[in-house]
């Protein structure tokens, strides 16, 4: 709070100053907030284009059009990440967060807007504007769930989130695209072996700044070697214009159908869960631990960026989990690195050409950096579970049953194929089904009865007594 009078000002700055200099708060100077906010962009930028290379083609949009929306996304993505990032009034986690499209929304977006052309888009963004001042209206209530997130929850959930995305990288490895002839060759794959071993020795070699920075290095070392190869392709950028807004509303004024919003509700509300979990990974790497006040903010700047999406032709915007394998991995943790990230993102939107040469890292170099960068957050999550006290009541038995549940997705793909589709808009997510699942077994062990009130008691008072521990390991 602000002081009342002038000889209360030294002491209310005491604590002011001891916040500047908690690492999330800093600003690092010029040169290396570009850089390390240009490997955030880096790490997730084929994820933030993905979705809409993937609805484009589906609702029956040219290429010319996927393109644009390709590059709304982007710009969406860095409005999105500066809400998050810097924030205003209780908007916003200012914690080192990286907000994009959500794969979430990909299926249930398929299935509404299929072969409609621009009608599909403009119904599926007034579905996103619905589904999200919802969403914004029920932030204070959601975030109050905190207290049913202890480490045996958010150490399982970090897990799983890291597990689910090395398939991602996996895949990136092979080439990105399972029906072109070279997909899974030994070149793709020994690309990807190749950027992995260059970022691992990167990381043990250099020192300072450089070794901060070692995932933005290997991918342009990758990608060097991979050019003579043939393994990068100059359309992108011969056929990029230099300037290009996305035209607010470009598809059509939106439209609303009851069907449609009932999905992306649904949608939204996995989105939330998956970011609250996000949340607290990030605050307990960055040692600065994300409480109801901070879940809050970080779910208004969520739904509120997906309001604003559709207004330039952009999706539904949720945390990317691969960026806080970046923050624990390089031990950047400042929210205003990021920030520029954002920056960069939106400096995409605007210039197709320099979004495109980012686009010139292939996949497979992509992916061998994917798989140290996503491993990371499953390390995290097992540095978490180690403050569960797994030892006490049947905290095993929750990450056991939560991890098994989680993995299905991931293992077994096809599993719930015969299922309603609008249900596998959750169960085809092995962090959401991982998370309700650690939720559900956590209440039923840990809080209803006598006897769980003890576990309730001794789980989180052991692990504030270590929070610190998880966050001093990158």
């Amino acid at each position: 709070m602000a002081a009342q009078s002038p000889t209360a000002d030294a002491p209310d700055e005491a604590p002011e100053e001891l916040d500047r200099k908690h690492p999330v708060d800093e600003k690092l100077p010029p040169f290396k907030m570009f850089t390390s906010g240009l490997q955030h962009v880096a790490a997730m930028y084929a994820g933030v284009v993905a979705p809409p290379m993937i609805v484009g083609p589906a609702v029956g949009l040219d290429a010319k059009d996927t393109a644009f929306l390709m590059g709304a996304s982007l710009f969406t993505a860095g409005i999105a990440t500066l809400l998050q990032t810097i924030g205003f009034w209780r908007v916003g986690a200012r914690l080192p967060f990286v907000n994009g499209v959500s794969f979430a929304g990909v299926t249930p977006m398929v299935a509404i807007g299929r072969d409609r052309g621009y009608d599909g888009i403009a119904v599926i963004f007034g579905a996103i504007i619905v589904a999200s001042v919802l969403g914004f209206v029920l932030t204070p209530y959601f975030s109050k769930l905190v207290r049913f997130f202890p480490p045996v929850v958010t150490g399982t959930v970090i897990t799983l989130i890291g597990v689910s995305l090395l398939p991602v990288a996996f895949n990136w490895s092979q080439g990105g695209n399972s029906t072109a002839d070279d997909y899974g060759s030994m070149k793709n794959i020994g690309m990807a072996a190749l950027t992995f071993v260059i970022v691992l020795a990167l990381r043990k070699l250099l020192r300072g700044f450089l070794q901060q920075i070692a995932i933005l290095l290997g991918l342009v070392v990758g990608t060097i070697i991979a050019a003579p190869l043939g393994m990068t392709s100059m359309d992108a950028m011969s056929e990029a214009g230099i300037v290009g807004f996305p035209t607010p509303f470009h598809f059509g004024a939106p439209q609303f159908e009851i069907a449609a919003i009932i999905s992306m509700c649904i949608v939204m509300l996995v989105c939330m869960t998956e970011s609250t979990a996000d949340m607290l990974a990030l605050g307990r790497i960055v040692d600065r631990p994300a409480d109801e006040r901070v879940i809050e903010g970080g779910l208004r700047a969520d739904t509120l960026g997906s309001a604003i999406s559709p207004l330039f032709n952009g999706f539904m915007c949720s945390a990317f989990a691969q960026n806080i394998g970046l923050v624990a991995m390089t031990k950047v943790r400042s929210r205003f690195v990021v920030a520029a990230g954002g920056g960069i993102l939106i400096l995409l939107g605007l210039c197709p050409v320099a979004a495109s040469v980012i686009a010139l890292v292939p996949l497979p170099v992509l992916g061998g950096a994917g798989i140290v960068l996503f491993g990371s957050v499953a390390a995290s999550g097992i540095q978490t579970l180690a403050t569960a006290a797994l030892e006490k009541g049947e905290n095993a038995l929750i990450v056991a049953a939560a991890v098994g549940i989680g993995l299905i997705p991931i293992a077994a793909p096809q599993f719930y194929h015969a299922f309603p589709e609008d249900l596998l808009v959750v169960l085809d997510s092995g962090i959401s089904t991982g998370c309700i699942v650690a939720i559900l077994l956590n209440l039923a062990f840990n809080h209803l009865g006598g006897k769980g009130r003890a576990h309730e008691e001794t789980s989180p008072e052991e692990a504030g007594g270590k929070v610190d521990e998880p966050a001093a390991v990158h």
